[in-house]
């Protein structure tokens, strides 16, 4: 693998989720890592890229390569509490999941502003 890793993002973990710094690289979906600093964290995602990729050779599962778009459909969003709460009442209420809804909500929005033209991504 080199001593290059591929593109990763480092991000500060709130104290709730135990402090410290997450890594995550961007080709290769749901491999990620964590340590006390981002130097721990980088250290700790080079043997998790490692042992993720075994593990998909040894599965016999296709390996993303560095650079190619990895489009998973699964990300992780942060919302304010009160528009999580609100999301989720709205999803009982309507008997589905809040994943539905959300995926929901945002397919509307989208289709929406592409209905009026207006693709440059700033409300205008």
């Amino acid at each position: 693998m080199g001593e290059t890793l591929p593109r990763f993002e480092i991000e500060p973990l709130s104290e709730d989720d135990g402090g410290g710094y997450l890594i995550r690289f961007i080709d290769y979906p749901g491999c990620i890592a964590d340590g006390e600093t981002p130097e721990e964290a980088i250290l700790a995602g080079r043997d998790a890229l490692q042992s993720y990729v075994r593990t998909l050779e040894e599965l016999g599962r296709p390996v993303p390569q560095a650079g190619e778009e990895a489009f998973s459909g699964k990300w992780s969003q942060r919302a304010p509490k009160s528009l999580h709460a609100a999301l989720i009442r709205r999803a009982a209420s309507e008997g589905v999941s809040l994943n539905t809804l959300c995926v929901a909500l945002l397919a509307e929005g989208i289709g929406r502003r592409e209905k009026v033209g207006n693709t440059d991504g700033h409300g205008h």
